[in-house]
């Protein structure tokens, strides 16, 4: 049997009303975005798309329906989407061609689902014969693969079909008008949706059948259902040079059953004009003889009955005369004419445009991740690899919000170096290990040993810092500031020592020192730190300058004697808490390398020895 003598009637008539739910595979923001807004234009009560499958992902996608933002289900699978969406009957694949079968022939064996839309090209053509196949012995529809969908007007669209909103309301698609469109091409589609606009009272139903060799439904299939539809008072079709679709409209034409005007025209006929076979941008569009040639199916067309226009410029014209005609004869009231809702436009759409402005909610000086690279403090990502800056460097960049000179970025680094660890038993690091032996993970292990810093632990050098300075601008005498403090109940910050002492100093004190007076422009404040330290020790042997007093009042140092601060910036350093900062930053690589420690030597549950608890009433 000739392929233009067999057509199937897959579906009696309506396909998509005002009520129609889908769901949508392969989530895709934009589309299903147009879909809500396509709702809200036609004044729909409930939204289009029902639930979104994603495969591996569950929850909610947040999208707009109006101005009211809605949460979409999400589901893993299809099984389950069906299952909690019963009423959902259209599945929209938005899959790629690679696995846009398999997840179609899935959707066709649910029971709830009575359309499949697969908008891939390019599915494997033995897939899709299955997928056509099954479609029709169980009565169900595929519109596809490589359709951009369609579309009832007023009532219920397949993702990006008729394009964007403002396109949607030049073609008056937000109400239905009288005319049933099939179409292979769904770019031609909105040129036609417009064109039909413009001569009648516009789209009751417009589907795009897809450009692949084998449709998963026919242009005849959808003109014998437009022809059932009682609102559908004409139709109009587009087809292509290539296969031979056409003539089983021919044969339906033919044999009467089509009793509503049909406008057609084949697009092509310039493929005659090349010496060679042409294959134009579908699958499907490549002449493979005469009969299949637009100029064939278009004399073919007009002997069964069909408006023909002369070409295509000429279709434009035929639509109207023939719509024209059906008003004359009273078949067609002209639609009244709605007034569509304006859709709420996105807020970054409309800063972009320059009608807004909006407050935006977070401010950062110190990085910016718009460009091509991240920049840190306006200098890229790229230059500070190439000009060899190291961690003082990137410090200085994000705290300091500035190029600092080569001995302070030093300076910086030597005192994450000498602050990284003080060993196992100090506060920090026992909180460390019992959390990491107790299994928990790393970030829940460092959190706890960071949160032990404080006055008593490591937390001293804004204090030392900010006592050293104030002492020594107001011109105190180490004698004057330290019984001053005693007088008010508080201990000197950066001065004392629970194992160092006089004879036995802290040698990563020596260190800093040593390196400042090589390097620095001045020491004033660490002078200032050593007298102190020198009252100290005259009243106890352990009362020496630490490694906080030392850093506090080096940094001071390094502040004032660099030259880039003024004294305002050196004040609000002090007082937001930078140089504990650097405490916090150093110690981290300590307690993170206690964390591994323990993994490592797997070390079991810790519970503190009894002899070590004094039990007391």
């Amino acid at each position: 049997m000739r392929l233009w003598n067999r057509f199937f009637i897959m579906a009696t008539g309506q396909l998509f009303s005002r009520t129609t739910q889908a769901l949508f595979y392969n989530y895709k923001q934009l589309p299903i975005q147009r879909m809500l807004d396509f709702d809200f234009l036609c004044g729909r009560e409930t939204p289009s798309v029902a639930g979104i499958i994603n495969p591996g992902s569950e929850g909610f996608q947040k999208l707009f329906f109006g101005q009211e933002e809605i949460a979409i289900p999400v589901h893993s699978a299809i099984e389950a989407a069906c299952a909690a969406h019963p009423t959902a009957d259209v599945f929209i694949n938005f899959a790629s061609f690679r696995s846009a079968a398999a997840s179609s022939m899935a959707a066709l064996k649910q029971p709830t689902i009575r359309v499949v839309a697969i908008i891939a090209e390019g599915v494997p053509e033995s897939d899709t014969k299955q997928l056509i196949a099954y479609a029709r012995s169980n009565n169900k529809v595929v519109i596809g693969p490589a359709t951009v969908g369609g579309i009832q007007a007023g009532a219920f669209k397949i993702g990006d079909t008729a394009g964007t909103i403002d396109n949607i309301i030049q073609c008056k698609l937000y109400r239905p008008g009288s005319v049933g469109f099939v179409s292979k091409s769904g770019g031609m589609s909105n040129e036609l949706y417009n064109s039909i606009a413009r001569v009648t009272d516009g789209i009751y139903e417009g589907i795009a059948i897809g450009g692949d060799v084998f449709p998963g439904s026919t242009l005849s299939d959808h003109v014998l259902r437009f022809n059932n539809i009682p609102q559908v008072k004409m139709m109009v079709v587009l087809g292509e040079l290539g296969g031979r679709d056409e003539y089983s409209l021919v044969e339906a034409l033919k044999q009467g059953k089509v009793s509503k005007p049909v406008v057609a025209w084949v697009s092509g006929t310039c493929a005659r004009l090349f010496k060679s076979e042409v294959q134009f941008g579908h699958a499907g569009a490549k002449s493979g003889g005469e009969l299949e040639s637009a100029q064939a199916k278009n004399q073919a067309l007009k002997d069964a009955g069909a408006v023909v226009p002369t070409s295509f410029e000429a279709f434009e014209a035929s639509i109207k005369e023939t719509f024209d005609k059906l008003v004359e004869e009273g078949k067609v009231t002209p639609v009244k004419e709605i007034t569509p809702p304006p859709i709420p436009e996105d807020l970054s759409s409309a800063i972009k445009s320059g009608k807004v402005r909006a407050p935006t909610h977070i401010i950062s000086t110190i990085s910016d991740d718009r460009g091509e690279e991240p920049c840190y403090a306006g200098v890229p990502m790229s230059s500070i690899i190439e000009k060899g800056y190291g961690v003082g460097d990137v410090i200085s960049l994000l705290w300091f919000k500035r190029s600092l000179p080569r001995y302070c970025t030093q300076f910086i680094e030597i005192c994450i170096m000498l602050c990284a660890d003080h060993g196992p038993c100090v506060s920090g690091a026992h909180n460390t290990i019992v959390t990491a032996r107790a299994g928990k993970d790393l970030v829940s292990s460092l959190v706890s040993g960071l949160l032990t810093i404080g006055p008593r632990f490591g937390g001293a050098i804004d204090d030392a810092a900010r006592y050293f300075k104030d002492a020594h601008d107001r011109g105190l005498t180490p004698y004057e500031f330290v019984e001053s403090m005693k007088k008010k109940g508080i201990r000197v910050p950066g001065i004392g020592h629970r194992i160092k002492n006089r004879d036995n100093k802290d040698k990563r004190v020596e260190l800093l020192q040593k390196f400042a007076r090589t390097h620095f422009p001045s020491v004033k404040y660490m002078e200032y730190a050593v007298q102190v330290e020198t009252y100290t020790l005259s009243k106890a042997n352990n009362l020496v300058l630490n490694v906080d007093g030392a850093i506090g009042s080096l940094f001071l140092d390094l502040l004032a004697g660099s030259g880039m601060f003024t004294k305002q910036e050196i004040d609000e350093i002090v007082e937001i808490g930078y140089l504990n900062g650097l405490f916090v930053l150093a110690r981290s690589i300590g307690l993170i390398g206690h964390t591994f420690d323990q993994k490592r030597l797997k070390q079991p549950l810790y519970r503190h020895p009894w002899e070590d608890v004094l039990y007391t009433k």
